[in-house]
């Protein structure tokens, strides 16, 4: 062997170790897994064709994009949203056929059928379920009660104080980790916005994007659901402890009716969704639950309480749809115990307090919210929602959120722990094996695509990162590289 040769294969030793501990990794995972299960049921995938379903998340995809983040349709088709469309799927079918009068998008698959995708409004883009011509529920203007952005300063309107930033702050290392964000144009980075202390201290914006825009978030939304139902907590209407009070688990003799509210946002209520993300996928066995919660279930709540039970509640942590649906299906049915208009109650109860301005939650055709995913806010909007966070769930001397909540959802959710994955609390993800440059105990709302928001109480930070799609890979590096930068330009706060 040559002296290059030997290079190579020494250089590539640190690269076979690291896909061997993978491996190694995900087949303990799947053994725990499988030591844990209960008594193993014929699984049942979701009906209805996958191409049908995948079509039904294209069409979703394509009016969310042009109708509420105003992209062109050849961009959007080509750089938005893989996630309930891969992008190998949407070759298969017509082009996006985009009614601007109307405000639907329209495709059609091999077999003649089409699925189309509605604008509401205030509640986003919904697709049409198969066969039908309307949703299964009234659309509504959601009311915004804010004072003028444009004259009232920030964070409960847009105005930045023309003061100079703090001493401590080394500003050259901030710019240099807005230009990292940005530096490839793969990483397709659309908003990167950076909060110290509670104030807007960098941000820009890529091409055709403004502060004022809404971008697809994805599952940073679970955070989202998570924290409508810490307003529920924080009114009374439930505890983290009780058994969650879902009606289809009431019957004699319901195993689910011990699943308790803190095992659903820990993704541990141990229910049978499959998900791609689950160590052991096989996509032989049919379209996953996880996706289908999104694409065509009709009504996604009664969907997701009727999933058979897998494990014992909180004993095995996976990242699964059913659990931030089922959230979702509590704070319903909060809201309605309060006698609230479901529909406006999170604008009023949390967005009119702490000046969000563009958050648009879509639903399912049934009306039910889908935060596990589909929702579109602005930069500044989730910059905003992260320093709810930072300030432990209080604004302007208000408590939104319920003491030792913020602690709740960012401290290591046990099943997760035992699995070997240190990363998830409750609906946040945490950087708990500190596999990102920032300290541990900094906790995220994440989101397909490569969305974030993070926070970072040690050094009193926020910062978001929005983009397209598909520079996920390429925006992932340019965070860390952010990250990096934005650990050496702000001190550590004294304890």
């Amino acid at each position: 062997m040559n002296r290059i040769a030997i290079v190579i294969c020494l250089l590539l030793i640190p690269f076979g170790n690291m896909i061997a501990n993978a491996q190694d990794s995900r087949s303990k995972l799947i053994a725990r897994g499988t030591e844990l299960e209960l008594k193993k049921a014929t699984y049942k995938a979701p009906p209805g064709d996958a191409l049908s379903h995948n079509t039904s998340g294209f069409a979703k995809i394509m009016c969310s994009a042009v109708f509420i983040t105003g992209l062109k349709p050849d961009f959007a088709a080509e750089n938005v949203g893989y996630f309930t469309s891969p992008y190998a799927e949407r070759a298969k079918v017509s082009k996006p056929v985009i009614d601007y009068a109307q405000k639907t998008v329209s495709i059609s698959l091999p077999n003649g059928v089409t699925r189309t995708a509605i604008y509401t409004g205030d509640q986003g883009c919904v697709t049409l379920p198969e066969g039908q011509t309307s949703l299964n529920y009234k659309p509504i203007k959601v009311p915004r009660n804010l004072p003028n952005a444009t004259s009232t300063p920030w964070p409960m309107g847009d105005v930045l104080p023309n003061i100079p930033m703090p001493t401590e702050i080394n500003m050259a290392k901030v710019n240099q980790a807005v230009n990292a964000a940005y530096e490839t144009s793969e990483a397709q980075t659309a908003a990167f916005v950076v909060t110290y202390k509670g104030r807007i201290i960098a941000e820009r914006y890529g091409e055709g994007i403004t502060k004022d825009t809404p971008l697809e978030s994805w599952s940073m939304g679970k955070s989202l659901s998570a924290t409508l139902l810490g307003i529920l907590i924080r009114q009374g209407v439930y505890t983290l402890e009780q058994p969650a009070p879902i009606p289809e688990w009431q019957g004699k003799g319901d195993a689910r009716a011990k699943i308790r509210i803190m095992d659903i946002m820990h993704m541990a209520s141990g229910l049978y969704c499959r998900a791609p993300q689950d160590p052991d996928f096989d996509p032989a066995l049919g379209y996953p639950d996880h996706l289908y919660l999104y694409t065509d279930a009709g009504n996604s709540f009664e969907y997701a309480a009727n999933l058979p039970q897998q494990w014992l509640p909180n004993t095995v942590g996976r990242y699964r749809n059913s659990d931030p649906v089922l959230t979702n299906y509590l704070n319903r049915l909060g809201i309605e115990k309060l006698k609230r208009n479901y529909l406006t109650f999170p604008q009023q109860a949390l967005f009119d307090k702490i000046g969000v301005r563009t958050m648009i939650m879509e639903t399912d055709p049934s009306g039910n919210f889908l935060t596990q995913g589909y929702e579109f806010a602005s930069g500044r909007d989730w910059a905003r929602l992260g320093n709810l966070y930072l300030q432990d769930g209080t604004w302007n001397g208000e408590r939104i959120l319920p003491e030792g909540f913020t602690k709740f959802v960012s401290t290591l959710a046990e099943p997760w722990v035992a699995d070997g994955r240190p990363i998830y609390g409750g609906l946040f993800w945490i950087n708990g094996d500190g596999a990102r440059p920032i300290p541990k105990d900094a906790y995220m709302m994440l989101g397909a695509g490569g969305q974030s928001v993070t926070i970072i109480p040690s050094h009193d930070l926020v910062v978001v990162r929005l983009g397209h799609f598909k520079g996920s890979k390429a925006g992932d590096i340019a965070l860390n590289k952010a990250y990096s930068l934005l650990m050496e330009a702000i001190p550590e706060k004294k304890k």
